[in-house]
């Protein structure tokens, strides 16, 4: 590797990531936002850039380990994202906010989904299966871009926050479960092989347990999400207590344990995004990381916001193909539907969520339009229906079309709406009034 070479892309890389964000930010314009536009802008010249920097130095740099090494980079960002919007929700608290989370869970996926089956049906009437992937589609959120928008709008702690952001991950678990449990009634049809997975479940033969397959499926997940959340702290917590605080090796043993969790999620069929947020549900309830001013959470973040959840949105960006706009004349009404429909069904459901909940018009709104990006979820469960003949390349090309027109704009008019708006998240209506007696905590801080 021409190591001279690497280490002015990665300074050109890292100075980007430190200073477009916050000359952008004065157009109200997200970090998150910002970060994927830099990608799109740099993504088809970086080999160039490459090639005439080997050329200058007279140093060799494979280039196809450019995009190896932001995607790697990218992929534990998606693992501390993930992670640390699990530490920011407290079970107990969702208990306290159960209606607006489970009015804003329910239509944010029931709405979506009917939406998405009707647009598949209108064109495939008798796909059924295919159907039901538009659907699980339609219902997914993006937490990751969800979290941060939240995150920088500082309404994490509020009562919107917390039913969002809920909300969010609760559909997108759902939206996954449909979809894996359609990609094995898929393999029940073909009794084919899911390419690249490691998943248990893609690689027994689906008809070993017959008609159980699927109940099995779901109560191995189940099993899952109630063995992580329950028993992976007592584990931590024993980890923890034999290290000092002040010992930098305890955000080593967090890595091996939020990585071994994922990897475990993995092998049953369970996404990298929902096996790091049950990660950190699972850890915040350590009482390592509320103590002496959350010192180990402090350093999470750190290397998470401000090293590797960049490179995420970096490498989404590079990876955009805004080409595909140009569709041939007969598919753009199916992209057109798809995204009018996403849109339309989303922003709904949100609004009427957070309305039936008692929040004012401005804000379910807002909440209508923070579910409506569609990112690295719908994307990877939209590759694995086309590996499988669920999706046409038809279908498949609508929801790329959906992930760059949704992701792109709307965090953008989300925070217009609050700024023109004036909208405000610090009355005392918006704040949680629940407290948890049972945490030592220091008194200025205030623990979600």
């Amino acid at each position: 590797m021409g190591d001279l070479t690497f280490l002015i892309l990665f300074l050109v890389l890292m100075a980007l990531v430190a200073l477009v964000p916050q000359m952008l930010r004065r157009f109200h314009i997200p970090s998150v936002v910002a970060m994927m536009a830099t990608g799109m802008v740099i993504g088809p010249q970086a080999l160039d850039l490459v090639g005439r920097l080997n050329a200058v130095i007279g140093r060799g740099f494979p280039t196809a380990q450019l995009y190896t090494i932001i995607d790697a980079i990218g992929l534990l960002g998606l693992v501390f994202l993930m992670a640390l919007a699990g530490m920011e929700v407290n079970l107990r608290i969702l208990r306290s906010e159960k209606k607006a989370v489970a009015l804003l869970s329910v239509f944010t996926f029931a709405i979506p989904a009917l939406a998405g089956y009707a647009v598949y049906a209108l064109y495939q009437p008798t796909d059924i299966l295919g159907s039901w992937v538009y659907a699980s589609l339609f219902a997914s959120h993006s937490v990751g871009i969800v979290f941060p928008v939240i995150r920088e709008l500082d309404v994490v702690r509020t009562r919107f926050g917390v039913a969002v952001l809920a909300s969010t991950v609760i559909t997108d678990l759902l939206s996954l479960v449909l979809l894996a449990i359609v990609v094995q009634l898929k393999r029940h049809e073909s009794g084919g092989q899911v390419v690249g997975s490691i998943s248990v479940f893609d690689q027994v033969d689906p008809t070993l347990f017959g008609g159980w397959f699927i109940p099995l499926f779901i109560l191995v997940i189940g099993l899952y999400l109630v063995v992580a959340v329950w028993v992976l702290p007592v584990v931590l917590r024993w980890v923890l207590s034999r290290v000092a605080p002040q010992d930098d090796s305890r955000v080593t043993f967090f890595l091996v344990m939020l990585l071994s969790v994922v990897f475990v999620g993995e092998l049953i069929g369970v996404s990298i995004i929902v096996g790091a947020f049950i990660a950190g549900i699972a850890f915040v309830r350590v009482p390592s990381f509320h103590e002496r001013g959350r010192i180990l959470h402090k350093k999470i973040e750190g290397i998470g916001y401000g090293f590797v959840i960049p490179f995420l949105f970096l490498s989404i960006g590079m990876k955009s193909d805004l080409s595909i706009l140009a569709s041939a004349p007969e598919n753009l009404m199916i992209t057109a539907l798809t995204v009018v429909g996403l849109v339309g069904s989303k922003v709904f459901s949100g609004w009427l969520g957070l309305r039936l909940a008692g929040f004012t018009h401005k804000k379910s709104v807002c909440a209508g339009l923070m579910t409506v990006p569609q990112l690295s979820a719908t994307l990877a469960a939209a590759a694995v229906a086309l590996e499988l003949d669920l999706l046409s390349p038809v279908f498949f090309n609508a929801i790329v079309v959906l992930s760059i027109v949704t992701t792109i704009p709307v965090p953008i008019l989300v925070r217009l709406l609050i700024v023109k708006g004036r909208i405000q998240f610090d009355s005392v209506e918006d704040q949680l009034t629940f407290a948890e007696p049972d945490e030592q905590v220091e008194p200025e801080e205030e623990l979600l």
